[in-house]
């Protein structure tokens, strides 16, 4: 049950959460809060310690961090700063946090550039009368970036100790 809940919860919660973002533009506060709760819930049983258990949250406060100051300055929406401190916290101080970050931003600026080359498009006004394309045709809304937060964690969550603890405990 836990390995199942290890291999699940954390792939669908991210992406349901790009899913929502590319369709609203909103990451719904119920996609952070139930990863929260799940890995708060599911460390302990892994037989995560203290210690550790700090560092995730650690990692999870700088990012928070990084995030309000980049949303302080209209940079970044309120749900893509939530997403990202929680999924920090799945991942805690580890390589597997620098190369979510580092995956997070090559994504991101793939994804940017996208949409702005769709935004300059001459065709964008025929493109944006599709009902999931219009978000991304208007140049007055921000770029979806919950789409490259999950792509990054689902690209990176296989690296993890939490990944490896439910495959080796399936059979």
């Amino acid at each position: 049950m836990l390995s199942a809940a290890l291999i699940v919860i954390f792939p669908l919660c991210l992406a349901y959460a790009a899913l929502t973002d590319m369709l609203t533009m909103k990451i719904p506060n119920r996609v952070p809060l139930l990863l929260l709760a799940s890995f708060a819930i599911i460390a302990p049983l892994t037989g995560m310690g203290w210690a550790e258990a700090g560092s995730h949250l650690l990692a999870g406060m700088i990012v928070f961090a990084a995030c309000f100051g980049l949303f302080s300055f209209g940079v970044m929406g309120g749900g893509d700063a939530k997403l990202l401190t929680v999924v920090a916290i799945w991942f805690g101080m580890s390589i597997e946090l620098f190369a979510f970050l580092t995956n997070v931003a090559v994504f991101g600026g793939l994804l940017t550039l996208g949409i702005l080359i769709i935004r300059g498009n001459k065709y964008s006004p025929i493109v944006g009368r599709f009902g999931m394309l219009q978000h991304l045709t208007d140049p007055k809304l921000g770029i979806p970036y919950g789409v490259a937060i999950g792509i990054a964690g689902l690209l990176e969550y296989p690296n993890t100790e939490y990944f490896r603890f439910a495959v080796s405990h399936l059979a």
